[in-house]
């Protein structure tokens, strides 16, 4: 009987370690702000996004708008843990931000941001298993294309706040969609012209290869 109580008293334990995380994300880019960045603690049954899938309407508000809402309702009522908006704003360039997350023992994390400037890019990991151990566990993050929107790379296209810079007149990368399913980001392309070109992006500021976020998270 001794055994099977200790027994009872590890599995409890390790699942009481499960549910109480400290995350801190990493903006490892150059000149990429991330939107209000949502967090989601879940089961393997829901995700946020699956590359290879259609966006939801609801990661396509994300994805073109930095619109978190609908995102975080959808969780919300699914009965799933949520944090929003941690960094209280928009993510700088090699920037963090750290918070609390209790999991309320999901065993699944997931979480996504619009990329600015781009027309429908976020970073996102979808389903990260979170460790039943204690410790501190770090990864990357990959940019990916919503595909819910051509990336014409135009000022009147993508949200433009006070804090990006843009050219003008750019006649536009992409005229359509080219891959309507989710996908990792090819990069902005821009160009040299700040009055012109087929891009209103200046290439020197804009173009970004993945990754572009580091993750850490300290399991209690």
């Amino acid at each position: 009987m001794k055994k099977v109580l200790s027994l009872f008293i590890f599995l409890c334990s390790t699942s009481a370690y499960s549910a109480n995380l400290t995350i801190t994300v990493t903006n490892a880019t150059q000149a990429l702000y991330f939107t209000p960045l949502l967090f989601v603690a879940h089961d393997e049954t829901f995700h946020l996004f699956q590359a290879g899938q259609t966006a939801s309407s609801q990661l396509e508000q994300l994805a073109e708008e930095g619109n978190i809402d609908p995102l975080n309702s959808f969780a919300n009522n699914a009965g799933f843990s949520t944090v929003g908006n941690p960094a209280q704003g928009p993510l700088a360039p090699g920037s963090q931000t750290e918070f609390h997350f209790d999991t309320h023992q999901f065993q699944h994390l997931s979480f996504s941001a619009m990329i600015l400037p781009t027309n429908d890019g976020f970073v996102g990991v979808d389903s990260w298993h979170i460790p039943t151990e204690t410790g501190i566990y770090t990864f990357i993050s990959h940019a990916y294309d919503a595909g819910t929107e051509a990336n014409d790379e135009l000022k009147s296209s993508i949200p433009n706040p006070p804090f990006l810079t843009f050219g003008h007149n750019g006649s536009g990368v992409e005229t359509q969609i080219t891959q309507n399913k989710i996908h990792i980001h090819p990069g902005n392309v821009g160009d040299h012209d700040p009055n012109g070109g087929h891009s209103d992006l200046v290439i020197t500021q804009s173009r970004w290869l993945n990754p572009i976020a580091m993750i850490t998270v300290h399991v209690h």
